[in-house]
């Protein structure tokens, strides 16, 4: 089989050492086709606060696709890659909502309130298929059921095809799959070092600073000194580990420093101008 060139651009931003660029967006159709031509790397459709709904899920990931884009582009790889964060925090091991939106064709899961090496361990397995512990990198070992014809379709790849690329990124170089865990309490700060160093997988630690403010008695202060001292030690054991950390506040006012600081999956927020990634994507070189 000739190897594929890369699908996730996401993915494709982070390995080319550049920040990726992203958005949270509804999964509606007006917001999957306003984003469809933007110059970002990807979208997250957020379902975590807002119904889950799958069949606006499908709808939403048929209207990303441009046409004239792929034509144009002569690659199968979409102009802006579609993540989803799911509703279930990761006590809750839900699996079957990573199942959904993989079939679906996504290309990877935000998974919400993170906390345990456990937690970590559950969402890596379940964006994985089950493999022969005797195969190259059975670990950690796949929960994801097979149900791959939607996926594969919208991917543009046959079955065969499909289960060579729908595996985890980093773990696998090959794989299309993007794993982001959100960090968003003190529990899950105390032990990031422990899941980065024992569950391999992981792609992304996107913060998310407004629940981890609340913990810390400051509501959505995010300029607060003990917000961005709890921020910057994500960072550093992130760095500690070379996997990439997200910011999901990303504007124009903070932009600037949000790169300084070493974060490499910027964020907007759906209700708010884009201009902080504008602002970013010009900072980064990327016009």
């Amino acid at each position: 089989m000739a190897e594929l060139p890369r699908l996730n651009g996401i993915i494709r931003a982070l390995e080319q050492g550049l920040p990726a660029l992203t958005a949270f967006a509804p999964a509606e159709i007006e917001a999957a086709l306003a984003m469809s031509t933007a110059k970002y790397d990807g979208i997250v459709f957020e379902m975590e606060h807002n119904p889950w709904d799958v069949g606006a899920l499908r709808h939403s990931l048929q209207y990303l696709l441009n046409r004239r884009q792929i034509a144009q582009s002569a690659s199968l790889a979409p102009s802006v890659t579609p993540l989803v964060r799911i509703p279930a925090n990761g006590e809750e091991k839900n699996q079957w909502l990573a199942k959904q939106a993989l079939d679906l064709g996504a290309y990877g899961i935000v998974w919400p309130h993170v906390s345990t090496v456990d937690q970590a361990l559950n969402a890596v397995a379940a964006c994985r298929y089950p493999r022969l512990k005797t195969a190259p990198l059975p670990e950690p070992a796949g929960l994801r059921g097979d149900g791959p014809t939607a996926a594969a379709r919208y991917w543009g790849l046959t079955q065969p095809e499909y289960y060579a690329k729908a595996d985890v990124w980093p773990l696998n170089p090959q794989g299309e799959i993007l794993v982001v865990l959100m960090i968003e309490d003190v529990a899950g700060i105390a032990n990031l070092r422990d899941m980065l160093r024992n569950v391999p997988g992981i792609g992304v630690i996107l913060i998310g600073e407004g629940d981890l403010s609340q913990e810390l008695g400051h509501p959505r202060q995010y300029e607060h000194p003990a917000v961005l001292e709890a921020m910057a030690e994500v960072v550093r054991t992130c760095r500690e580990h070379q996997v990439a950390v997200g910011h999901p506040h990303v504007d124009a006012s903070n932009a600037e420093r949000i790169l300084g600081e070493g974060y490499r999956f910027l964020m907007a927020a759906p209700t708010r101008s884009y201009a902080g990634l504008e602002k970013a994507r010009a900072l980064a070189g990327r016009n």
